[in-house]
């Protein structure tokens, strides 16, 4: 086995170390197998990705291995790396990759990265996102067909509101849907908007669908509102997924929703299926919209009493923010 290839990305040739070590046992993937993967689809997954803050996310043990996460681009990177300087609620900075051509894919992969999980805002601007993110993340007991039908939902609630909705497999269990938004809001306007769309998804489909934080209260498909809060990523369109079949977050047309089954979109089919009918995010750029209504209907919501919702745990408590409300433990008089 080479103990390493020359890879030339984007004019700029890459020395990629254990080309041949598997990165999916299952189906015998292995590290450059993934890394012409990206370069055969560089064009649709720099779409995504290009001047976004990405955090690596590296499996130097492939798909199986427990991953860790880099925030920190070293100074000892290559001076041809493209990055930009975060902010984290905490107030820490790391200087962070933008991945804005191919050759910014290879180098990741060598690093273990297998997908790519990028900021919704741009490095021109970092406090005012462009995405905002719609997360449908199934509970145990929700199928498939609820994952697809409230995706549907959703859709309907961002038309309602003025906004065009692209919607994508997860990789995993889950749906997402991007939605391009003019850069005006700050990430707690984003957050409050995402939190409005959840709750009317919620009252459209309230046997579907939840938009509530706390595990034990959720139902259904969770409508995950955090993901818009700053600092957090999710993996992005034409991602290869840790796993074991290598599945592809991949986009999708709204009239394939009901029928699209995750399992049949892989790092060996995706390409082929982008070959054939497209890339249906491709002009996503060109659909952003206003936040204005959702966050009318935010007020709204106040209006009748609803407030804020839990925010991640690793932020400071908000003000406004509820409380967990622990079951009582007190023991029941004998009798």
């Amino acid at each position: 086995m080479a103990e390493h290839a020359l890879i030339e990305a984007a004019g700029t040739e890459l020395r990629i170390s254990n080309p041949g070590k598997v990165f999916f046992p299952e189906r015998g993937i292995t590290k450059l197998d993934l890394i012409n993967y990206y370069l055969a689809l560089a064009d649709p997954v720099i779409n995504h990705l290009r001047d976004r803050p990405t955090v690596l996310k590296r499996y130097v043990d492939g798909a199986a291995g427990e991953p860790f996460f880099q925030k920190r681009i070293p100074d000892s990177a290559p001076e041809w790396l493209q990055t930009a300087v975060v902010t984290f609620p905490s107030g820490r900075t790391a200087r962070e990759l933008l991945p804005n051509d191919a050759a910014h894919l290879v180098w990741g992969v060598n690093l273990g990265v297998i997908d790519w999980n990028p900021w919704p805002c741009r490095a021109s601007d970092l406090d005012h996102p462009d995405e905002l993110r719609v997360d449908l993340d199934p509970t145990p007991e929700a199928s498939w067909d609820d994952v697809r039908r409230v995706a549907l939902v959703a859709g309907e609630v961002l038309s309602d509101h003025g906004l065009t909705g692209f919607p994508k497999t997860s990789g995993s269990r889950g749906i997402h849907i991007n939605v391009r938004v003019h850069p005006e809001r700050d990430f707690i306007e984003v957050r409050r908007a995402a939190l409005a769309l959840a709750r009317e998804v919620e009252r459209r489909a309230p046997a579907l669908a939840s938009s509530k934080w706390w595990k034990e209260e959720r139902h259904g498909v969770f409508i995950d509102y955090n993901q818009n809060a700053r600092d957090r990523t999710v993996a992005s369109a034409y991602s290869v997924r840790p796993v074991p079949d290598a599945r592809v977050s991949t986009p999708l047309r709204w009239d394939e929703v009901p029928d699209v089954e995750p399992g049949d979109l892989r790092l060996e089919t995706v390409g082929e299926l982008v070959a054939r009918r497209g890339d249906p995010s491709a002009d996503i750029d060109g659909h952003a919209g206003s936040l204005d209504a959702l966050l009318e209907l935010s007020a709204r919501d106040e209006e009748r009493g609803l407030g804020d919702a839990p925010w991640p745990p690793m932020f400071r408590k908000q003000a406004g923010e509820p409380r967990r409300v622990q079951p009582s433990r007190a023991r029941k008089p004998p009798g």
